[in-house]
């Protein structure tokens, strides 16, 4: 299964930098959670990791190359990033029939794949007429057409009720299980406490802590992920 490494990342914009020196590895079999306020560089990060941004420097490396240099993309890495890529005149089995052709999957897979987000009732309805939450499931569908060793997902419980939080720490945990390299952003940190193994917490772009999530809200003294969070990321506090 695939290693994420990321080597001194950096982008800049100008005189803004997005993502400042950024170093982490995760392994396969774990679930780790992106952590920052919103213009901390997480989006910018995994748009560099997928190849979707070109860094300034430093390196984002996906089973030892970057994105752009995967042989076969897809059965090494799926990705979330925007659950409104859909066209939405389409059905949700067109929708993934038409990602899936250029690499050969079989409507099988597709009609498994619906199985599993629970959309195989609304399959043949629009995506157009989709809620939130059931566009998150087709894009997590998506992601998984190539039956990927690593998933990519940005801010996958955008949407979902409280089922559907609960459904997606279910299929998250079941696809790190499977030795899968899972890296999932969110805002929801009581919800993603309770889905990760390792967490990531960047702020102004640099990396703040990196490690288990029980190992470090243990030794920062605090009761949960959110007050870990807090404390580290305070306006007041200065940055090494």
């Amino acid at each position: 299964m695939a290693l994420i490494e990321l080597d001194q990342l950096t982008r800049r914009y100008g005189a803004v930098t997005a993502v400042d020196d950024l170093s982490f590895t995760l392994e396969p079999g774990s679930i780790t959670g992106l952590v920052g306020a919103n213009g901390a560089g997480k989006s910018t990060t995994m748009r560099m990791l997928l190849g979707l941004t070109k860094p300034t420097s430093g390196r984002a490396l996906i089973d030892g190359r970057p994105y752009v240099e995967l042989e076969h993309p897809t059965t090494v890495v799926g990705a979330l990033t925007d659950p409104d890529q859909f066209h939405p005149r389409r059905t949700g089995r067109d929708a993934l029939r038409v990602i899936g052709r250029p690499i050969r999957v079989p409507d099988r897979r597709v009609d498994a794949l619906l199985e599993d987000v629970g959309l195989t009732s609304a399959a043949r309805r629009r995506v157009g007429g989709y809620s939130m939450g059931m566009r998150q499931r087709l894009a997590l569908a998506a992601a998984l057409l190539g039956d990927p060793e690593t998933l990519v997902l940005d801010e996958p419980a955008n949407g979902l009720d409280p089922q559907g939080v609960h459904w997606l720490r279910t299929q998250l945990r079941r696809l790190a299980g499977e030795g899968r390299t899972v890296l999932v952003s969110s805002h929801l940190l009581a919800e993603l406490a309770r889905t990760v193994d390792d967490v990531v917490v960047i702020d102004r772009g640099r990396l703040v802590t990196h490690g288990p999530v029980q190992e470090l809200v243990a030794r920062a003294g605090t009761d949960s992920l959110e007050d870990l969070y807090l404390g580290l990321t305070d306006p007041e506090r200065i940055m090494p």
